[in-house]
């Protein structure tokens, strides 16, 4: 059997496409401004929130139904394409025609007409964690999801910012790759993400140094 390729996508600047304006459309914009993206939107209506996004100039509008050229200034294998419609047959149409062109397509609750899948996300800072059932049950990926948001709180967002900046500074220091991957080791297993959620600052910069010092000979 086959199975979907896992990947993360940067999407800063890229142009994507949500058909439709209801409520799942309005999770797929937000999901695509998180990350950047140009996003434009073509729906005869749209909710209050991304009416705002648009009076904003956060999104682009057109007020209409889907037309074929809509996906003209697409970028082929870099621009997304989100269809949030309540009609099989727009939603096949936007599918079709977006596949002709070498786009990536996602048709709402219709695994048959997506050419990828979106995961149940949890998002600390910097840390992602992505679960997917290749759309064959979205809600056991969003219980899934859920448990995780218990087991990895805010904290390791700070956490990773802190390791994201000490692996900066050790990569321009020191040359000894072996060094550097136990210094890497040292920080991830100490207790600075048990720090970092009791707020003690003072303790986790102490934490940093030992670490780094221990290596610096």
């Amino acid at each position: 059997m086959d199975h979907l390729y896992p990947i993360y996508l940067r999407l800063k600047d890229v142009k994507c496409l949500v058909i439709g304006g209801g409520q799942v459309a309005e999770r797929k914009v937000n999901s695509l401004l998180e990350a950047g993206a140009r996003v434009r939107i073509v729906a005869p209506k749209i909710t209050e929130t991304l009416q705002e996004k648009f009076n904003q100039g956060e999104v682009e509008y057109a007020s209409r139904l889907y037309q074929t050229i809509d996906l003209d200034d697409l970028e082929t294998g870099k621009s997304l394409v989100f269809v949030a419609t309540d009609d099989p047959v727009v939603n096949h149409q936007v599918y079709r025609e977006g596949h002709a062109r070498g786009l990536l397509v996602n048709v709402v609750d219709d695994p048959d007409h997506c050419s990828f899948f979106v995961p149940a996300v949890v998002r600390r800072g910097a840390l992602c964690i992505a679960v997917s059932t290749e759309g064959k049950s979205p809600l056991l990926a969003r219980r899934i999801r859920e448990k995780m948001e218990g087991e990895y709180g805010p904290e390791y967002a700070e956490f990773l910012q802190l390791l994201g900046e000490c692996r900066q500074q050790v990569l321009s220091q020191i040359a000894d790759s072996r060094k550097r991957r136990a210094i890497f080791e040292q920080l991830v297993d100490s207790d600075l993400l048990a720090l970092i959620k009791a707020n003690k600052q003072d303790q986790v910069k102490e934490r940093v140094s030992q670490c780094l010092s221990s290596w610096s000979d």
